[in-house]
């Protein structure tokens, strides 16, 4: 049986390459062959899918300190994750945030630094930011779109939000309090009118530019083009091909929920496999009881109990995948 893995991350234990080779591996121990197609839908871990970090940059953190970042360019294209940059995690989470004045000025210097580097194409990964400042930051650490040489510059977005929405979204997320939730809302919807008037772009027409707290609005407002990110990943992956030459799709993620089957790796996969008529299964770390019958899946905390799935989390997703193909043979088509 040819089995295609078309996996995210299992975010905390897993980077979605490991979370393919893991189901791949599962696959030789039953005679199948696999295909290990590693995914990102634009948040964190989209570096992973398209090969890795190879360059390292100093860049402003989202605090202000200096921090020392990954990122990728090959054969003209670079690629950038926020997270790494502009993170919820290098501030060391919500409580060591500050909501109010972390900042995506990172972002900026690193799409510079691309371009002085060579890049004629940037793809910026947005998810898991620190930031609410409508991508300010990043706008005025480029200073004008003509410093970026006409570069092509995409962003990939893993939510729909609208720019003014991001405050009211995401910024509790981020340990903003109501006060301050209301205060960055005003903040953008000023910053919204500057960017039509300095710049004459329209961020509130557009779908994703809140995502990453507005940062995505911000960048549109440079001239990027705003994707979602499991779409950009799944044309650059080839992913229907894939699927067409599959007898069975494994996909999985660490957390099924609803959301994932809004713009998630999981629902895009499952999504476009019905298009091409083949099976799909999922491997989960663990799943919201009102999306189990949505697909046919396995979870590793029932499987091997929460506390293996952390400890171990590949060979957990090894044996959760050889008990999902121990299952009936898929459907023919």
């Amino acid at each position: 049986m040819k089995v295609l893995a078309a996996v995210d991350k299992f975010k905390g234990t897993a980077t979605a390459p490991e979370v393919a080779r893991a189901i791949g591996h599962a696959c030789w121990t039953l005679g199948h062959d696999c295909v290990e197609l590693p995914l990102a839908d634009g948040g964190d871990g989209l570096l992973d899918v398209y090969g890795g970090p190879n360059r390292r940059t100093t860049a402003t953190g989202p605090l202000g300190r200096p921090v020392e970042v990954e990122w990728r360019l090959q054969r003209g294209t670079a690629v950038i994750e926020t997270a790494r940059v502009a993170g919820l995690v290098l501030v060391g989470g919500p409580d060591g945030n500050d909501p109010l004045g972390a900042t995506t000025t990172g972002v900026g210097e690193l799409m510079l630094q691309a371009v002085a580097a060579g890049a004629r194409r940037i793809v910026v990964g947005l998810g898991g930011s620190a930031t609410t400042d409508g991508g300010l930051g990043a706008v005025e650490a480029v200073g004008s779109p003509a410093r970026l040489r006409g570069a092509e510059i995409v962003v990939a977005c893993d939510v729909s939000t609208r720019f003014r929405d991001a405050a009211r979204v995401f910024a509790p997320q981020k340990g903003a309090t109501p006060a301050q939730v209301d205060l960055l809302a005003r903040r953008l919807d000023r910053l919204a009118q500057r960017y039509r008037t300095e710049l004459g772009v329209d961020v509130d027409a557009l779908e994703h530019a809140g995502a990453a707290g507005g940062l995505a609005g911000g960048l549109a407002a440079l001239g990027a083009r705003l994707v979602s990110g499991f779409d950009l990943v799944a044309d650059d992956v080839d992913l229907v091909d894939h699927l067409r030459a599959a007898d069975l799709v494994v996909t999985g993620e660490g957390h099924l929920d609803a959301t994932s089957f809004e713009g998630k790796v999981v629902g895009g996969v499952v999504e476009l496999a019905a298009e091409v008529g083949v099976d799909v299964r999922a491997v989960v770390g663990d799943a919201d009881p009102d999306v189990r019958d949505r697909i046919d899946l396995v979870t590793l905390v029932e499987l091997v109990g929460a506390e293996t799935a952390w400890r171990e989390p590949l060979r957990s997703i090894e044996a959760a995948t050889l008990s999902l193909l121990s299952r009936s043979a898929p459907t023919t088509r």
